[in-house]
Parts: structure tokens; sequence; C-alpha cells
């Protein structure tokens, strides 16, 4: 009952705050304006994340009525900062210099204060607990590249929150098998905290609002504290390791897309000479709205391939295969997914194949903008 409470007042806090930042942004001029880059083609509030980072902090509030979520302090605490981080990047424009900068620190923060590190492998290639020395390098580059690949997904209407919905509700469970009930908390807040904001964004017109930098920041931290707690020796996962659950194949599972694709990214960059934060479009979404795909189609395109991942983790843990073999297995297809399908689809779009112009029929029919039930639900987006 506590956790669906808390599920509960995190989602209706969103519902309510929602089209009132959405008033505050476009009085104060607070918005993503459209440029060569960007997919939108009118200027777009982008104060999500404070609504996001309402509806959890009232969420975890009403969860400590219950529970003594005392060490989620420090948590919170990181979660602001990166929240005022990405608010003024998303104004004011930020190096990503110091972005990283900030990044590294907060993840520090959660090392030293809050105790939370990667320093068990789980039985992978025979290896659990790790000496510090090589943990915090290990926790720094690992959580840094899940914060900025969190924030790099951003592309198309729902993609970062729908990806962060399910993420959050697949670590919750793992969580939950546990009784690790303060990450249950954190988990559920956050899922219930993105979906309304999740519904603006895929069908709202007037009511459309970006969760910008100071949510995907905010959601990025969140990803590597599940990441973090799930890896961190002594830590109640635990348990799965006698059931030869891998647990590190099952967060590169979780983070399929995001990671891989954000990999796949930076190293293109970098090998053209570019800064790895150089901004262009060639993202995994961005592919698919060059095939012709609508914002909600691309977002369940990327969202099934990321669940196909896991389900593939699932089964091959079901089938008894070793740990080992669950991480080869996940590594493949997440290279599959984001380089292979990538680069196959590239070379038939430069050449404009048969393959390109079904698929873009195909997407065209995607569009459900011009369907009576899309307006229908417009309206109720927008008049809530």
């Amino acid at each position: 009952m506590p956790y669906i409470l808390s599920f509960l007042i995190a989602l209706l806090t969103v519902r309510w705050i929602h089209p009132r930042l959405v008033r505050i942004a476009l009085e104060k001029n607070i918005v993503d304006n459209p440029n060569a880059r960007k997919l939108q083609r009118k200027p777009v509030p982008v104060l999500g994340g404070i609504a996001v980072f309402f509806g959890m902090v009232t969420g975890l509030g009403c969860a400590g009525i219950f529970y003594d979520c005392s060490e989620l302090f420090i948590v919170l605490v990181a979660m602001m900062i990166m929240l005022y981080t990405g608010t003024m990047d998303d104004i004011l424009d930020l190096s990503p210099g110091l972005r990283i900068l900030i990044e590294i620190c907060m993840v520090l923060l959660l090392i030293f204060v809050g105790g939370y590190i990667i320093n068990d492998f789980h039985g992978l290639w025979g290896i659990n607990q790790i000496p510090l020395a090589a943990a915090i390098p290990l926790t720094l580059i690992a959580s840094v590249g899940i914060i900025n690949a969190i924030n790099l997904i951003d592309g198309v209407n729902g993609l970062s929150s729908g990806y962060c919905i399910l993420a959050s509700l697949l670590f919750g469970l793992m969580f939950w098998h546990v009784g690790d009930r303060i990450m249950v908390m954190l988990a559920l807040t956050a899922a219930g905290s993105l979906i309304p904001f999740f519904l603006h964004n895929m069908f709202g017109k007037t009511s459309k609002m970006f969760i910008g930098d100071g949510g995907t920041l905010v959601m990025g931290i969140i990803m590597s504290i599940f990441v973090m707690r799930i890896l961190e020796h002594g830590s109640l996962c635990n348990v799965y390791d006698r059931d030869n659950i891998g647990l590190i194949p099952f967060t590169l599972a979780v983070l399929a897309v995001p990671v891989f694709d954000t990999l796949r990214v930076m190293t293109t960059r970098i090998a053209k000479h570019k800064s790895p934060f150089h901004p262009d479009k060639t993202h995994l979404h961005h592919m698919f709205i060059r095939l012709g795909c609508s914002h909600a189609a691309t977002t369940l395109a990327i969202l099934l391939l990321n669940s196909f991942v896991i389900l593939s983790w699932w089964i091959c843990y079901r089938a008894g295969l070793s740990i080992d073999m669950q991480l080869y297995i996940v590594l493949i297809l997440n290279t599959l997914i984001t380089f292979g399908l990538y680069n196959f689809m590239e070379w038939h779009i430069r050449r404009r194949t048969p393959l390109v112009h079904l698929l873009r029929r195909i997407g065209y029919r995607t569009h459900l903008s011009r369907t009576g039930i899309f307006f229908w639900l417009q309206k109720k987006m927008d008049r809530m």
C-alpha cells in the first residue's frame, strides 16, 4: 500500500503542476527554440524536469511516513544539484566541460557520502568484490556515462521519459524481489512522476513541454544510482548471485539503447576529429525520423528494441546460460541494434534503395496526428 500511495501522489502532483509550469515557461520565455539540429517547429517550454523533480520529492516525502527514507537525503541533494545544473544549461547553455565536472562531483558525493559504488562483479569472469582503487574510477566512468546517455536520447517526443519509465519499473521490480524498500520507493516515484509528463509530451499541443536537460540529468543520476545499488558489494541484490542471474548483463540490457547508441555516436564523432559533445543528427532516433516515422512511432520502436534485448537476456537466464554467456549475448545484441542497424539503414538511406521507399511509406502511416483518435487525446491532455 505505501508503494502504491507514493506512486499515485507523485503522479497526481505532476499532473497538477504541469500546466502551471507550462504557463510560467511561456510567460518568461523559458523555451527551446527550433534550429537546424532540432526537430520541433516552434518554441516549446523546457521546465519538465522541475515538474518531475517536484513530483518525486512529494512522493518520497509521503513515503517517509511509512518508512525511514533518511538514506535518500544525499540522493535528493544530488538530484537537486543536477536539476539546477540542467535548468541553467537549458537557459544559459553551459559548456560541456563544466557539466561533466559537476556530474563527476555529484558521483563522488554519492560514493563518499552516500556509500553508492560499483565494487562487485557478482561472479562475472569469476570476479566478485573489487578493490576500492578500481571501484572508484569504474563508478565514475559508468555513472557519468549513464547520465550523459540519458541526456543524449532526449531527441523526440516521449523518448527519454518513456525509456526512464520502463527502466525505473524494471529496476524497481528487481529491488522489490529482494525487499529493498528504499530503492523501490525511488523507482516508483520516478515512474509515477514521469507518466503525466510523458502523456503531455506525446499527445499535448498547448500543454506540450520538454523535460529539458534539467529533467534528463535528474533521471540520469537516478539510473546511475540504481546501477550502483545493484552492483554494490553487500547489497540485497547479492541474493541473485546464487540463482545465476547476471546482474551486470541485466543492467546492460536495461541500459541497452541509451548507452550503446551514445557510444556509437561519440566514437563516430571522435573518428571524424570532432568533439564527442558536438551536436548532430546521428542518433538512432534521427534515423527513424529520416525514414518518415512519427515521434510516437520512433519512441515505440526504440523502446521495443530495448525491450527485445531485455527479453533476450531473460531467455538466456531461463535457459541456464552462464553469467559470462549472458553478458556476451547482451553485448552482441546491443552492438547489432545500435552500430549494426544504424549503419545498415544509413547505407540504404544514402542510396535511396527500394527498402527505404517501402519503410518511408510505412513510416508515413504512423503519423497518428492525422487521425481522429490523436485529436481526441490531444484535447484530453490540453484540458488537464
